[in-house]
């Protein structure tokens, strides 16, 4: 599992979030043209991915779907769970925080990070925020890996630096700056206007049409 293409990855979660979903509507069975249709691919496509994770259906029956929950949650989450930090406690940061909460054990969201003073020592949804200066002890004391960073553009590679100097293993960027690590540490970085340009170039299209 360790050489699974990072799409692959990518789509196994959002399986997993789509069969959840059907989980809690009583469905027992899926088809891979069904999974497909719910994530906008092909059934080839997911057929191949699960394929990859030596999951097959039934010509009758389909697939399983709590085997295969159950099997995606094996190959992408940590048995012991993962600790999360937010670094930037703004709009963003808050509305993460509220968004995860009860959403996966294995992933916690343990703390969170601001230079307000204001914010800090402030509780939300049970994440407790402390000083940017605390970083490398709480993150310590926490046994913390994943940074989410949703600072302003002009911090990011400050805050960056203090994450990796405090041994996160792995940061999902928010900022619209990149930003260097150490290959040792994996980085994920989600630029929303990018996002939406691709939306509006997509519509654009459709309008020539």
């Amino acid at each position: 599992m360790k050489h699974l293409p990072h799409k692959t990855i990518e789509r196994l979660s959002q399986y997993r979030r789509a069969l959840l979903i059907c989980l809690e509507k009583g469905q027992t069975h899926i088809y891979s043209h069904e999974i497909a249709t719910i994530q906008h691919i092909t059934a080839v496509q997911v057929r191949r991915d699960l394929m990859l994770i030596g999951y097959t259906g039934t010509l009758r029956k389909g697939y399983n779907v709590k085997e295969l929950i159950e099997l995606i949650g094996e190959i992408i989450d940590s048995s012991e769970g993962i600790n999360v930090a937010i670094i930037g406690m703004g709009n963003l940061g808050r509305a993460l925080i509220n968004y995860f909460a009860g959403k996966r054990s294995h992933l916690k969201i343990v703390a969170s990070f601001d230079i307000n003073p204001d914010k800090i020592g402030n509780t939300m949804s049970g994440v407790p925020c402390y000083g940017t200066d605390e970083m490398s002890k709480v993150i310590a004391e926490k046994d913390i890996k994943v940074g989410i960073m949703t600072v302003p553009a002009e911090f990011a590679s400050q805050t960056a630096d203090l994450l990796v100097k405090a041994g996160i293993r792995g940061i999902l960027n928010y900022t619209p700056k990149p930003v260097n690590v150490p290959k040792y540490v994996y980085l994920e970085e989600y630029d929303m206007i990018t996002s939406l340009e691709k939306v509006a170039f997509y519509v654009k299209l459709q309008e020539l049409e």
